[in-house]
């Protein structure tokens, strides 16, 4: 087989299918029957010089996806499958690796230097192949500049796949003292300097200690900023991706060099190409990130010894920031609005602004205030464009005392614009702007009212008119209009909407049916538009609500009538009917909240749900999740009832908890599992057998995603709560499960921020199962069977308390818990609360706390624990 490689490799990639398929057949089987041969055939192939690059190329290719996959349990496989391999064949293969680092032929040494990173990044963390980075170190030293390129860019790979902890801090010097030397200036050869300061930029994260040595760092600093001004605009955008990058990770360390780098930036967004200029205005975005972060998390309130003082650089730029800014707002695209993923100067430079009125509040407003004077009524669209979006940008940030009166004057103006101006992109960024003063500068915590019975009719016209416009005008208006509903949302029985309420559901019906509704986004943001106008309307247009429901229905139906499709058509029939699922859940949620509406709603419930089954008999996960959240919702309305539904929905259920591919769908699953326990109650019994043996067994699976397993334990509470003592038999398998995985998430020692909100969750899951499991056998002849339980549940109390990173979250959940255990147990608990080590303090925290949810869970706890101690 080894013979033949180069040609199977290369009918592997051949126009002809049937070539092409018996070609991939015969490298799985060579895979399957010996996985050595195999890739050492594959590494002898990549670095053959005499080989065909294409199949040098696609050897590497292979080679790399068989130490790496997206899917953490496959990758896990992987990983382990190549320890596991001979030892000499791992020093063959990485030998050949090394040795195509040589290679004249681009493609060859470029494959190489990813799978050498892919091998590292197994290697290294195991203490194996130590005497890799000194190999590639002495390369560089090498005289052909390819061989240079080629090492620099796979220590850029190795820096990208490997976590800094496990490369020495002599070792990081070494490298980057390579790269830096790589992208100096006396560097000729741009392809040696441009692999080097891609690897910088990969390099960063290993650089802390060398950017707290000031002689170090000036040296980083001079030679990234000499290579914004290279010749070649590649190296010249690069190095503006290390500074971005820089700005964020040593935000700290920037004082010295911000007025070189406001020099550089103001020249590079000027004068040089937009590739290199976009990164520049991306630097002062990543600053303003930085600020906004620290502004928030100290409340501006600096104290002398505050670790992470904030700079103010933004405060001090703004002068000749908004200027700079305020120019690129001139640089629209012709078509940008029609085009999803447009990004360019005038649009980063907006966004940019905003970021600034974030940082910096009331100070943007008077220097932005007379370029919006000056350009709003210009007869060149690209100064009224720009004023527009100038304006829009400055809305979210600044107090609303500043902004009030000028909203004021411009509410009218804008009005006008969207109705009347001749080009379609002023009235884009229009109808966006008025979205964003609905959304900041209105709703029950403004002081001033924006939006006035003298002026609320107009603007519902005006937005209503809108919606016939260009799909992108009237996508914004839908947007418009989501936002100017949702401000009235605690408004408690009257709505100034419900005037309008039939005319706006009408219009919005209407915008659906559009031929053109597919651009844009535009029948997408109708649907969410009439889900928010249904979400937020008041009781007077129940009646209304209840007339939405066989329309939405009948749309349904009709999805699922259509006879067949192309793959592109199948698509936008399964993206049509989410979106009517999704409508249906928000209805249904509206009228199961009070009685009348929700009698009224039991006689659609038949229909509904035979909708719903045929819905999931399409093969679609987005419109599962919306077919199972509208269940849930009609699970809620219908209570007791939703009984009868339980045979024909139940193998969908078992369906959706073995849906690990799209645990999306498994969680919503897990949820909706949740709902009909509390709908149900002791009638869902029959089918918990069934439930409770898959949800056991997607938690012992290591293919499952992590985030599906804290909603997993949560559902043993609603499992527990809806069929009580019955619960019985399922204790010997959950209390084991849930008594490690409590020890799992009770330490967080040195976790990172998404690894402790991801303990979080697991341990308020835990703790909801917990609770719903003692709630559940409260009263019961039985509660005696949990008593050997509790001293482990007091220990993970004891060590969450003491770990001090819980969340409010949790704390109410945990607090809770320590109230159920003595609420259930009683005189059983009173001895062993007694014993704890620190339930009188969490006690007391969560009784002083200003979170009056916790407040109240803690004076209840503290009843039953009072109880508990006193009988």
């Amino acid at each position: 087989m080894a013979m033949e490689v180069t040609q199977v490799l290369l009918n592997a990639q051949s126009v002809d299918s049937t070539v092409r398929k018996h070609a991939e057949e015969s490298l799985r089987q060579f895979q399957e029957q010996n996985l050595s041969v195999f890739l050492l055939s594959l590494s002898g192939e990549l670095a053959g010089e005499d080989k065909p690059v294409d199949s040098r190329k696609l050897a590497g290719l292979i080679l790399k996806n068989a130490l790496d996959a997206k899917e953490q349990h496959r990758k896990y496989e992987l990983v382990q499958r190549w320890l596991a391999l001979d030892m000499g064949v791992k020093t063959q293969i990485k030998a050949c690796l090394l040795q195509t680092l040589s290679s004249p032929v681009h493609d060859a040494h470029s494959t190489a230097s990813q799978v050498i990173a892919k091998v590292a990044a197994i290697e290294l963390p195991q203490k194996q192949w130590p005497e890799l980075i000194g190999s590639l170190l002495s390369n560089i030293h090498q005289v052909p500049a390819h061989v240079k390129q080629a090492t620099l860019e796979t220590l850029g790979y190795l820096c990208e796949e490997v976590s800094p902890d496990v490369v020495d801090q002599d070792q990081v010097n070494k490298i980057l003292t390579a790269v830096v030397q790589g992208m100096n200036a006396n560097e000729v050869n741009n392809d040696v300097r441009l692999a080097a300061t891609r690897a910088l930029y990969n390099a960063l994260g290993f650089s802390h200690a060398n950017f707290s040595n000031d002689m170090e760092r000036d040296y980083i600093m001079r030679v990234v900023c000499e290579a914004t001004l290279c010749p070649d605009v590649k190296i010249r955008q690069a190095a503006f991706e290390c500074l971005v990058s820089i700005a964020s990770t040593y935000y700290e360390k920037l004082a010295p060099y911000i007025q070189d780098i406001f020099n550089i930036t103001a020249k590079a967004v000027r004068e040089d190409e937009e590739p290199v200029a976009l990164q520049a205005i991306e630097l002062w975005s990543s600053i303003c990130d930085e600020e906004i972060d620290i502004l928030e998390e100290y409340g501006g309130d600096f104290t002398a010894d505050s670790d992470v003082p904030c700079y103010y650089f933004i405060k001090q730029a703004l002068p000749a920031l908004v200027p700079m800014l305020l120019e690129t707002l001139l640089k629209q695209e012709e078509d940008q609005d029609l085009d999803e993923g447009a990004w360019n100067l005038a649009m980063a430079g907006g966004t940019c602004l905003g970021l600034v009125a974030r940082t910096v509040g009331d100070d943007i407003v008077p220097l932005v205030m007379p370029f919006i004077e000056e350009n709003i009524t210009k007869p060149d669209w690209r100064q009224r464009e720009a004023a527009t979006y100038a304006f829009g940008s400055i809305l979210e940030g600044p107090s609303p005392d500043k902004l009030t009166s000028i909203v004021n004057v411009a509410l009218n103006f804008m009005l006008t614009a969207l109705t009347n101006d001749p080009n379609s992109h002023v009235k884009d960024t229009t109808a966006w702007t008025l979205g964003r003063i609905f959304e900041f500068l209105h709703g029950s915590t403004v002081e001033t009212p924006i939006i006035t019975p003298a002026n609320c009719q107009q603007i519902v016209t005006v937005l209503l008119q809108s919606m016939n416009d260009a799909p992108n005008v009237a996508e914004k208006a839908c947007g418009a209009l989501y936002f100017l509903v949702q401000g009235y949302e605690d408004i408690g029985s009257t709505s100034p909407i419900t005037p309008f309420f039939q005319e706006i559901v009408k219009s919005l019906l209407h915008v659906t049916d559009r031929e053109d509704a597919g651009e844009s986004r535009l029948r997408t943001a109708a649907y969410e538009t009439l889900n928010e106008v249904v979400r937020c309307s008041t009781d007077e247009t129940a009646s209304m609500v209840l007339q939405l429901v066989p329309i939405i229905m009948t749309k349904l139906h009709q999805t699922l009538e259509a006879e067949k499709l192309s793959s592109d058509g199948r698509e936008k029939q399964n993206e049509l009917q989410g979106l009517l699922c999704g409508c249906l859940q928000v209805i249904t949620q509206k009228l199961g909240a009070s009685e009348p509406a929700k009698y009224a709603f039991m006689q659609f419930a038949d229909q509904i749900m035979n909708l719903f089954l045929r819905v999931f008999a399409c093969r679609s996960a987005t419109v599962h999740e919306e077919a199972m959240l509208a269940i849930g919702a009609v699970a809620h309305a219908t209570g007791p009832d939703f009984a009868k539904y339980m045979p024909e929905l139940y193998k969908y259920l078992e369906m959706g908890l073995q849906n690990f591919e799209e645990y999306q769908v498994c969680a919503v699953t897990v949820g909706v599992v949740g709902d009909i326990c509390r709908a149900l109650d002791d009638k869902v019994l029959p089918y918990c057998d069934g439930i409770m043996t898959q949800l056991l067994k997607d938690l012992s699976s290591n293919q499952l995603h992590r985030s599906v397993k804290p909603p997993i334990f949560s559902c043993f509470g609603d499992i527990a709560l809806a069929i009580g003592e019955n619960f019985e038999k399922y204790l010997m398998y959950a209390m084991p499960m849930l008594q490690s995985a409590a020890e799992l998430s009770a330490h967080t020692s040195g976790a990172d921020d998404e690894m402790i909100e991801y303990t979080n969750l697991l341990r308020n899951g835990i703790l909801e199962a917990y609770s719903g499991i003692f709630q559940g056998f409260k009263n019961s002849p039985k509660t005696q069977l949990l008593i050997p339980y509790a001293p482990h549940i007091l220990q993970f109390l004891d060590s969450i308390y003491m770990e001090k990173d819980m969340d409010d979250v949790v704390m109410k959940t945990a607090i809770g818990v320590l109230g159920d255990l003595a609420d259930t147990l009683g005189s059983n608990a009173g001895s062993l609360i007694q014993q704890s080590l620190s339930c009188k303090d969490f006690l007391n925290e969560c009784l002083s706390s200003d979170d009056h949810l916790i407040k109240e869970s803690a004076e209840w706890a503290k009843m039953a624990i009072t109880r508990a101690i006193s009988v």
